[in-house]
């Protein structure tokens, strides 16, 4: 995938914005010196071009219920049935996350469940079922770091390159 670039005004955007999505299109104009037009305009460049990729509000797992969050890596039985397992995954609505990975597994996933049984039932009944010829489950006491790019200092360095 190429890399897109980028001017002096989307930097600017993406940089206000990543530090608050729910910055106002108008406060953002002020803080580039240009039209709430030209702001717009340069939000949706940039989501046509994938930089961006919706806004949303974050749920906290652990608040509602959620308490044991998963790493799980799969090895299947008939790897040439990976898209059909990918489409599997996505019906299941604890699976979060999904990466093809180099390594020792064909796919990655991360998973919430409720508590340790809700994860092993997780487990058995839907992630067995897709025809695995193996999996490791790593369960997360707690996450340390967790934050997207750090867009300021990624945007200087592709400026200076």
């Amino acid at each position: 995938m190429a890399t897109v670039k980028l001017d002096k005004l989307d930097k600017q955007i993406l940089q206000l914005i990543a530090a608050d999505a729910r910055t106002p299109f108008l406060e953002v104009a002020r803080a580039c010196n240009v039209s709430g037009a030209a702001i717009h305009q340069h939000i949706q460049k940039l989501t046509s071009l994938g930089v961006l990729r919706g806004s949303q509000f974050l749920i906290d797992p652990e608040k509602i219920g959620y308490e044991t969050c998963a790493y799980i890596g799969l090895n299947l039985k008939n790897p040439e049935r990976f898209d059909e397992v990918v489409e599997e995954l996505r019906k299941i609505p604890e699976v979060t996350e999904c990466h093809y990975t180099t390594g020792n597994f064909d796919m990655f996933i991360k998973i919430y469940a409720r508590n340790n049984h809700h994860l092993l039932t997780i487990i058995h009944d839907k992630l067995q079922p897709l025809g695995l010829s193996s999996s490791q489950t790593l369960i997360s006491f707690n996450s340390v770091i967790d934050r997207q790019l750090p867009v300021a200092d990624i945007l200087k360095e592709t400026s200076e390159g």
